[in-house]
């Protein structure tokens, strides 16, 4: 995310002034948001292009990797960074650049007029479903790189042997951190005494079935890690400067 400025004094905001902390707050909330597909922060992946304080309201420049990523993902990735700085107290105005659909997406956030506001009969899902679905998914992810690393540390233990490992067994970490995290945001158990491995439900998978589980798991989080990849890649690739905005990818060099 490029130095922020502010647009009235044409210079840049400097530590210990007003805007300085609005942009060090800014940059803090717009860290808790995720892109939804990849389940990583936004300000990781350098899909934050700026962030700017004029006239006493915070503008910020968002940027995807393509111009024709799903209209639905870069919806819900704008609008939860609106919703992660109004807290900040002031005027917000979230803008997507270069997107094949960026009038429609900036003018529905400026309106706030929801997903089905924005997108009329195009809407195809609604916001919440859509949310729910990635959610899962990286509760699904997060699930997997803990098991693996567990099994890891555990060399004989069969994969069928995971159905007995509960949320207590598992390491103080990150990425258990991360599951346990997850797990809350789904309304999922997350007491020491509860399986590791379940389904979307929280429900735990019959023992026969826990190395299919696991595969299907893997799979999918196998996937996100290698879209995550592909979009700094391309990220870098249409945005040369975007490379000094891009952190790498919690977990990636642990768990493969």
């Amino acid at each position: 995310m490029r130095a922020a400025a502010n647009e009235q004094t044409g210079t840049e905001a400097t530590d210990g002034t007003p805007d300085a902390d609005v942009l060090e707050r800014a940059r803090e909330a717009l860290g808790t948001v995720v892109d939804p597909e990849l389940d990583e922060p936004i300000t990781d992946l350098g899909f934050v292009r700026s962030a700017d304080v004029t006239d006493g309201e915070l503008v910020v420049h968002l940027r995807l990797p393509t111009s024709f990523c799903a209209p639905n993902f870069a919806y819900l990735m704008a609008s939860d960074a609106k919703d992660a700085l109004l807290p900040l107290g002031m005027p917000v105005t979230v803008r997507l650049d270069d997107h094949h659909d960026s009038e429609i997406i900036n003018r529905g956030l400026a309106a706030d007029a929801g997903y089905r506001g924005t997108f009329g009969d195009e809407a195809d899902q609604d916001l919440d479903e859509l949310r729910l679905t990635f959610r899962r998914k990286a509760h699904t992810a997060a699930m997997e790189r803990v098991l693996t690393r567990y099994l890891r540390a555990h060399p004989d233990l069969p994969e069928e042997g995971l159905h007995d490992v509960t949320l207590g067994d598992l390491p103080d970490d990150d990425a258990t951190r991360a599951l346990l995290r997850h797990r809350r945001t789904l309304g999922l158990p997350t007491g020491d005494d509860r399986p590791a491995l379940v389904g979307a439900d929280g429900e735990p998978s019959p023992r026969d079935e826990v190395p299919w589980r696991l595969r299907v798991a893997r799979s999918l989080r196998v996937s996100m890690d290698g879209n995550a990849h592909f979009c700094r890649g391309l990220l870098r690739t249409r945005y040369p400067d975007s490379a000094a905005d891009q952190s790498p990818r919690a977990f990636q060099e642990k768990v493969s």
